[in-house]
């Protein structure tokens, strides 16, 4: 206390001329217009400043959410874009009224997880994506996994909370593909870096498709619905036997940027594929037959 009482006596002075100066500027700034203009339209532009950078740090904050939303609409538009064309094209109704009482019944048939990247990587020759996703939020392997800008992989392994992905770009993945508005499909591979092209193999010799078309997943599978965007075509080269076209890829996905990704759970493609395996089944030779 006696510190801050000689503190105090021996700078009384500066405290005395702070105390007159604030006195004078209100005394300013409130009786004279001029003044009092200035000092609203300084206050006002300094405000707005400081709203602008509080508004901007909290946009920032909700890029995340908003980006998942935009990721998640994009592969759904992409989804229902795509059945409702094949429906219109296999019915050969034009009737847009059609369409949209359509829509809803082909969209219930997707199921989209949203997930997040918790591991990746893009320069191995097998390369693996773990995600924060599992089988306690209905995960489970042989799921197609995508992100707003089109194909990942296939869950290759699912636990309870987390799953591993095999994404395009690893040497063991194979995806049925087909070149959009063409009709001639075939199977992409990637082979080794750069980790932005992928080939298309097995494409006919008499297939006619241009430089940019784009490259969408075929619905030949159980994984994928068809329609999701793989890439676009690049150049084209001769299969090692020549019979077919190998076709290279300008991938879509940005995989060294990936963050946020959806698995796919669509419920036609399982109820197709445990159709398959029944029919593989029933079609084993009967082990007594043999005898």
């Amino acid at each position: 206390m006696r510190n801050l009482i000689e503190f105090l006596t021996k700078n009384v002075h500066w405290f005395v001329f702070v105390l007159l100066e604030v006195i004078s500027a209100v005394l300013l700034f409130r009786y004279n217009t001029y003044q009092q203009s200035v000092w609203f339209s300084s206050a006002n532009y300094v405000a707005g400043q400081v709203r602008e950078i509080d508004s901007k740090v909290e946009s920032f904050f909700h890029l995340e959410p908003m980006n998942e939303q935009l990721s998640r609409r994009n592969l759904e538009l992409e989804h229902e874009v795509s059945m409702l064309r094949k429906q219109l094209e296999k019915q050969g109704i034009r009737d847009t009224t059609w369409g949209a009482g359509s829509q809803a019944a082909l969209a219930g048939q997707l199921q989209l997880i949203p997930a997040k990247v918790v591991d990746n990587s893009v320069s191995r020759p097998n390369n693996l994506i773990t995600i924060d996703k599992g089988t306690a939020d209905g995960v489970r392997t042989d799921m197609g996994v995508a992100c707003g800008t089109g194909v990942v992989g296939i869950v290759f392994l699912a636990s309870s909370h987390y799953s591993v992905v095999i994404p395009l770009l690893n040497t063991q993945s194979n995806v049925s593909c087909a070149i959009k508005g063409r009709g001639y499909f075939g199977y992409l591979h990637w082979s080794s870096p750069p980790s932005d092209i992928a080939y298309l193999d097995d494409v006919p010799r008499h297939a006619k498709y241009k430089r940019g078309d784009q490259i969408v997943t075929s619905g030949y599978s159980s994984v994928f619905p068809p329609g999701i965007l793989v890439g676009k075509v690049g150049r084209t080269y001769n299969s090692p036997d020549g019979l077919s076209y190998r076709v290279e890829v300008l991938l879509s996905t940005d995989f060294a940027r990936l963050r946020d990704v959806f698995v796919i759970n669509d419920t036609s493609s399982a109820e197709r594929l445990q159709l398959l395996r029944a029919a593989q089944d029933s079609i084993k030779p009967n082990p007594q037959e043999k005898k």
